[in-house]
């Protein structure tokens, strides 16, 4: 049960509009709708059906009712590499999607395939249409070096590159269900790796090297891998990191894995690498791939349901969950989300900005099943310069740029207007995913930052389902506010959020222009396979059917407008901490209080705070004091301190206040929303639930904090 089941608390969503929504202001469309892969997928689909999809909203009707024939459509459009028939029922329709119903059976195909080459009709691999020997793929870029990318390869090396690592993870023992992990920087060796990885079946996992000790350890304990491919140093701002303490602490914590045979290192810069020789079970790439006999291709074909990546959650409740998505799910998804949502193809050219350890790395590689090309950036975009990055966009003709909100509202905060740094005449799309796009950064994206005819692409989905639920769509309006639509194929509703919800009940779907939880009715391909160590399934039920029968619930507060039809982004529907875009679970924070404050915090409460001025979330941490133990600014900053150490710098909490009591239900659990909503400006109804409801007057004070009188044990 999650912290919002729990209060079961009635919240009045606070608008500017009365009875009615307003229409909000339309800020871009398609001056050429006709030229787009979707009107053409449109075209095709009627042609190929008989029906006639006279809008997007009869499109997407379609892609939901009938989804034997429109996944069976979508596979047969793409250029996919398989093996097998196509079944002409690719799901069962009646199955519930609590049952995870397997799609496509009787098709095989292989991630890296994919990448690397793309099918002809028969599905028959073919190194064409954009991926061509001599074609540049990838493009590596690192902070402070711009004007001369690092490393580059066409799609003749990368086949070499990759063929040759698999071929060498196969002489040391690699086989098919086996983990690799990567916790590495986002570069040409971490593609490498990925690619070999799924060439021979094994299942790739990636984290980031800013993540803590705990938090990695927390990730490759429960997957318990065969190799873990590291970097020797980090860089940041200009300074390099030296990795190596905290290897020697992973290496400590994996020990007793039987199944882990060492690290691999990447050096980060080739001319200087760093000595590893202190890092027990540690050689170094060139010592692994000299196994190597040649550097031929073989892939391992999966069936389209098997496993080939493990994401993970914030972990919120607890351990983070090893969330293990199918093969064919993220090709197949990856063909319609980049192509048909954001107009992707082989002349594209991406930058997203992301570390390996978000789910945007994984979004940032699909886009080479169309043959994109690929810069891949390590390091700080704002350094030397806040313009730089911009720069860099113009200086490698990028057509889709990947960011977060919190980048534009550092560009806008600066005063740096893009399009007056650099050329952007080549860009096409920005997407922007992570938090909630305000209306405020809508505006001045067109008003003063972009070119007009460059779409501002809005999207929101997540680990979970490796997709996109709100996403963009070049053939309708960009409004202020929100996603342009639903994705295709993808039944998503708002339900009711007053009904409480529990095993065997039904929810119900609010009208448009009525805030509610954000629910998928019918399954989909990039539902997760399972949930690594999950035996009995209960925990992936738990995650997603338990508080409504018969329907996945996302955990996201969501309202489509009646006129506009686009989905506007309330927030999150649980206790999931999201500043800056860098999500992570309050049980991260617990740990640590709990492991290391025990003998002067009796217990705590963590929440962010995310008012309607408010351009991003931050997080409060509430500590209780133990009986005679008192609250000072020594403890206040020992307790930040810790948590950068043990976690990382993005999840130390802007505040630190002390509190008297902290809300629970009647069986004593922790409830977090009532607090994050009245933090965060609103006025709430206390369940009859909670055990000690009057306890959250005294949070109503922090919603004015820069009103209140913080003493110095609060502001670090």
């Amino acid at each position: 049960m999650s912290p919002y089941e729990a209060a079961q608390i009635s919240i009045s969503i606070t608008t500017n509009m009365s009875n009615e929504l307003a229409v909000p202001r339309k800020l871009w469309e398609n001056p050429n709708p006709e030229s787009t892969v979707l009107h053409h997928f449109t075209k095709a689909a009627e042609e190929a059906t008989g029906r006639v999809f006279h809008d997007y909203q009869a499109l997407h009707q379609w892609s939901c009712n009938h989804r034997n024939e429109f996944w069976r459509f979508t596979f047969n459009y793409f250029p996919i590499v398989y093996t097998g028939e196509v079944p002409k029922q690719v799901v069962d329709e009646n199955a519930r999607i609590d049952t995870v119903p397997k799609w496509f059976k009787g098709v095989k195909l292989n991630f890296a395939e994919n990448i690397l080459f793309v099918g002809d009709r028969n599905g028959r691999p073919v190194a064409s249409v954009g991926k061509e020997d001599n074609k540049i793929a990838c493009t590596e870029v690192r902070e402070g070096s711009f004007s001369e990318p690092i490393r580059q390869v066409t799609w003749k090396e990368l086949r070499e590159r990759v063929g040759r690592l698999s071929q060498a993870m196969r002489a040391h023992g690699v086989q098919k269900g086996d983990r690799v992990a990567l916790v590495a920087s986002s570069c040409l060796d971490s593609l490498t790796v990925f690619l070999a990885t799924t060439t021979i079946g094994a299942l790739f996992s990636s984290s980031s090297t800013d993540m803590g000790t705990g938090g990695i350890l927390d990730r490759l304990t429960q997957i318990r891998p065969k190799y873990v491919f590291i970097d020797d140093l980090a860089v940041y701002r200009g300074k390099r990191i030296d990795l190596r303490p905290k290897w020697k602490d992973v290496a400590k914590g994996l020990q007793n894995i039987k199944e882990f045979q060492g690290f691999v290192v990447q050096s980060r810069f080739r001319r200087s690498p760093a000595d590893m020789s202190s890092i027990p079970k540690c050689q170094s790439w060139d010592s692994f791939i000299s196994k190597a006999q040649s550097s031929r291709l073989e892939f391992e074909q999966l069936e389209f349901h098997e496993p080939m990546i493990v994401l993970y959650s914030s972990g919120t409740t607890g351990q983070a969950k090893c969330i293990v998505h199918s093969v064919g799910g993220v090709v197949l998804s990856g063909h319609k989300e980049s192509t048909l949502h954001r107009s992707v193809d082989h002349t594209s050219i991406q930058l997203q900005y992301t570390t390996t350890g978000w789910m945007m790395y994984l979004s940032a590689i699909q886009l080479l099943l169309m043959g994109a090309r690929s810069i891949m950036f390590d390091g700080n975009p704002f350094y030397p310069k806040e313009e730089n990055f911009i720069k860099l966009v113009a200086q490698e003709k990028v057509t889709h740029f990947g960011i977060s909100p919190r980048y534009l509202q550092t560009l806008m905060a600066k005063d740096i207007v893009p399009k007056q740094v650099a050329d952007l005449s080549n860009l096409k799309a920005v997407t922007s995913t992570g938090m909630v796009l305000s209306e405020k950064l809508f505006e001045w994206f067109y008003d003063t930052a972009f070119p007009p005819l460059v779409q501002l692409c809005n999207i929101s989905g997540g680990t979970d389902i490796v997709a996109a639920f709100g996403t963009a769509n070049p053939n309708l309006p960009v409004y202020v506010g929100g996603c342009q639509c639903i994705s295709l194929g993808m039944a998503a509703a708002a339900f009711d959020t007053t009904i409480e919800g529990g095993p065997g009940v039904k929810g119900r779907a609010v009208d448009e222009g009525t805030p509610g939880e954000l629910v998928c009715t019918k399954a989909f391909p990039t539902m997760p396979a399972m949930f690594w160590g999950d035996t009995d399934g209960k925990r992936y039920f738990s995650s997603y059917f338990e508080k409504y029968d018969g329907v996945w619930t996302h955990g996201d507060f969501i309202l489509f407008h009646p006129v506009t039809k686009q989905v506007l982004m309330l927030g999150r529907a649980d206790g999931v901490l999201n500043p800056s875009g860098v999500r992570f679970g309050s049980s991260d924070i617990y740990n640590v209080i709990e492991a290391s404050f025990a003998d002067v915090v009796s217990d705590s409460i963590c929440v962010g705070q995310r008012r309607p001025q408010d351009d991003d979330e931050r997080v409060m941490l509430f500590l209780m004091m133990q009986p005679g133990k008192k609250f000072t600014s020594s403890l206040a900053k020992q307790v930040r301190e810790t948590i950068r150490k043990q976690l990382s710098p993005r999840h130390v909490p802007s505040y630190v206040f002390e509190t008297p009591e902290i809300p629970t239900t009647v069986n004593l659990k922790k409830v977090e929303l009532p607090v994050k909503h009245i933090v965060s400006g609103k006025v709430i109804k206390p369940s009859g639930t909670l055990l000690n409801p009057r306890c959250l007057e005294y949070y109503y004070q922090f919603a004015k904090d820069e009103r209140l009188q913080v003493p110095p044990t609060a502001r670090l």
